[in-house]
């Protein structure tokens, strides 16, 4: 899928709002606000439930990693999501 694509549907996606569980969060970090080298992606079955979360690294920007994309926007369809929430910017690794 290309990486444009997969954002703009993950975009769409979170602009929707909480629609309830389960719920996927995508959180982006790297050492500086410019690049996001880890993105952590939590899974929480229903309100309450323990998450779930993978990480993914990337040598280069993963917000612009084809795979990386590709594979949040399959997980946020094979979870069948209600809810998809973005932490915006890139979180800091200190």
């Amino acid at each position: 899928m290309n990486v444009d694509k997969a954002k703009k549907r993950i975009e769409k996606l979170v602009k929707k709002g909480f629609k309830g569980y389960p719920m996927v969060s995508i959180e982006y970090f790297g050492a500086t606000a410019d690049a996001a080298t880890e993105v952590v992606m939590t899974f929480t079955l229903e309100e309450g439930a323990a998450p779930q979360a993978q990480k993914f690294l990337s040598k280069s920007d993963a917000r612009e990693d084809e795979t990386i994309q590709s594979v949040l926007v399959k997980t946020i369809e094979r979870t069948e999501a209600s809810t998809v929430a973005q932490v915006d910017g890139v979180s800091i690794i200190k």
